[in-house]
Order: structure tokens, then sequence, then C-alpha cells
């Protein structure tokens, strides 16, 4: 039973840490969407605003999947910031994107236009995957 509680011991600070790091850095990086996008999401949600709902959800599910690979892939804490911060701004260039095809995307998210958040959601979720394979090699 020793090593086992040897391992719990050494191992536990060390995932508490990169637990820890990496949830603020996803709650810093979804504020920073949050701010970013010229809509107010949060604000839509409470109002009962689907598209919005879906939007955002898609927003957190963005980071968070290559978050998780960056963590497995990661040498200490600064590579999750480090990576955390490149991850953000590929979800706002990927938000960009399918404001560029779509036309209006805030103003459709507003209007509560669920075909628009959920290509938005796809697009973003679609990133996330490719990114995460490219953040963890």
């Amino acid at each position: 039973m020793e090593p086992v509680l040897e391992s719990l011991a050494t191992g536990l600070p060390v995932l508490l840490l990169h637990l820890g790091v990496s949830l603020a850095v996803f709650l810093l990086a979804l504020s920073v969407y949050l701010w970013l996008t010229p809509h107010k999401e949060m604000a839509l949600i409470r109002q009962g605003n689907q598209a919005a709902a879906i939007s955002l959800g898609g927003a957190a599910v963005g980071l968070a999947i290559p978050m998780a690979f960056c963590l497995r892939a990661s040498v200490n804490v600064w590579d999750v910031a480090l990576w955390g911060t490149v991850i953000l701004i590929i979800q706002i260039i990927a938000f960009r994107g399918v404001d560029l095809i779509l036309h209006h995307l805030p103003k459709r998210i507003e209007h509560d236009e669920k075909s628009a958040a959920i290509f938005l959601a796809m697009t973003k979720i679609s990133v996330a995957l490719l990114t995460a394979a490219a953040v963890s090699g």
C-alpha cells in the first residue's frame, strides 16, 4: 500500500497545479472571448436566447478540447498558459471566419437564429479538434 500512497503524495500536487492553471486559463480565455464578441452572450442566454447558448457552448467546448490535449503534452504550467493563449486566438479567428461566411453573425445570434449558432458551434469544435491534434503533435 505504501507505493500507492507515495504515488498519490507525489502526483496529487502536480495534478492540482495543472488542473488549477488549466481551469484559470480556460476561464480567462472564455472571459476574453465573451468580452471580444460583439454581442452579450450571457445576457442573451439569461433572456432565453438558444442561439447564444449554442454559440457559447461551442466556444467553451472549443477551448476545452485543445486545452485537454495541451495538458497531456505540456512540459510545465507555462506551456499550458502559452498554448491556452494560442488556442483562444485560434477560436477568435474561427468566429471571425464564420462571420465572414454567414454575414452579420452577431445580429443573427441576437435574433436567435439557431442555424447560424449551430454552424458556428460546429466550426469551433472542428477547429478545436484540429488544434488539439496539432498541439499534441
